[in-house]
């Protein structure tokens, strides 16, 4: 049973995260960055240069929103720091425990979420996110894992508050899907998705087997900024392919009476986007465009890391030894992450869109591998 005694210990762990996060963010430097950046957008001619006034623009909010994010901790830790002394105060605190408890719980999510945001400090991780989905072998199976993932994205993005837009989607012959790509708009987007780039493994009694035998199944995931217009990709037209081809699936009377939808091949990488979501073939290149400059940056980012051997070209290897996550279903239930061993038996909530707790996982994972914080 929680008791004040008990709480002031979790209270004092959540300062220290907390403590650790704004010194890890540097709030006086940052504080004497946002007053440069008030001078410079202050000044006069600042849109002389419409690309730096973009970029200063764009770091002026983020830092404006760090800062903030630091504030807001630091107050609600202090706030129930001050209601913890009261209840002290009073003997024990029967009365106020149960709003410390309930406090506590929001000050523990809270704390936990702004660590997520404070974790994004990559170049595009405040950007929208392109997703792609496609499936490993294994047929119908494998289509109906991929639209199972899909689901579980577009799930997320509504607890999130974020947008979803598709860019293109082949249905399955019989379920599922053969491929999707879609755009999730919202701030940090991209950098709290960039978790979910891999390849994703299903354990299940499968519905299309008459015998109700296990299979298990692979879907790729993968991830890439929809990059503004300051952060610039060179595309050399000789190295693309270019095909134009009668769009597909539901659509209207449009569909399949008119050669619009694209399909762009990257020849050095092997990378493959198409698009056939707009109504003309111009608006499917130009979107098509922008996905693919989200992939090669992306590309890009992965050779840095020396991570091009795990992806390459258009998704990973969609087999056994190279998933990021395994989803079991039976013959119990239960979803692990392979890369932080973090995993839970709510089966349910994760594909219902709870990825949270995976991609803090990963982040600090990944922090922990960079030496930025201590493993």
């Amino acid at each position: 049973m929680e008791t004040l005694a008990t709480s002031k210990v979790r209270l004092n762990e959540i300062e220290e995260m907390v403590s650790e996060m704004i010194a890890h963010q540097g709030v006086e430097r940052l504080s004497d960055e946002l007053a440069d950046l008030n001078l410079q957008m202050e000044s006069p001619g600042f849109w002389d240069h419409p690309e730096r006034a973009q970029q200063v623009n764009r770091r002026h909010a983020e830092v404006t929103k760090i800062l903030e994010s630091c504030r807001q901790l630091s107050g609600r830790v202090e706030d129930l720091q001050v209601l913890v002394q009261l209840a002290e105060e009073e003997g024990g605190g029967d009365e106020l425990l149960p709003e410390i408890l309930t406090r506590l719980e929001e000050v523990t999510a809270f704390a936990e979420k702004r660590q997520l945001e404070l974790m994004l400090s990559g170049e595009a991780d405040g950007c929208d996110a392109i997703v792609n989905i496609h499936p490993g072998a294994g047929g119908t199976e494998s289509a109906d894992w991929a639209s199972m993932l899909y689901r579980m994205y577009t799930r997320w993005a509504d607890h999130e508050g974020f947008q979803t837009e598709l860019i293109d989607l082949l249905p399955g012959e019989e379920a599922g899907i053969k491929s999707v790509t879609f755009n999730v708009r919202g701030t940090n987007a991209y950098g709290y998705l960039k978790a979910e780039t891999g390849v994703h493994r299903l354990v299940r009694i499968s519905p299309f087997d008459a015998a109700k035998r296990r299979h298990t199944s692979f879907a790729s995931v993968f991830v890439s900024p929809d990059l503004p217009e300051d952060i610039e990709v060179v595309i050399d037209d000789k190295d693309l392919r270019v095909d134009i081809f009668r769009s597909s699936g539901a659509g209207g009377q449009h569909v399949n009476k008119t050669s619009s939808a694209v399909r762009l091949t990257h020849i050095p990488t092997g990378i493959v986007v198409q698009c056939q979501n707009e109504r003309s073939q111009h608006q499917n290149r130009a979107q098509a465009m922008q996905v693919l400059k989200g992939r090669l940056y992306e590309v890009e980012l992965l050779r840095r890391e020396q991570q091009l051997d795990q992806i390459t070209g258009e998704k990973l290897e969609n087999a056994w030894g190279s998933q990021i996550r395994s989803y079991v279903f039976h013959p119990y239930q239960m979803v692990k992450d392979h890369r932080t061993g973090h995993e839970t038996g709510n089966l349910q909530a994760v594909m219902d869109g709870d990825l949270d707790p995976f991609i803090r996982s990963w982040l600090l994972h990944r922090m922990a591998e960079s030496g930025k914080i201590n493993g």
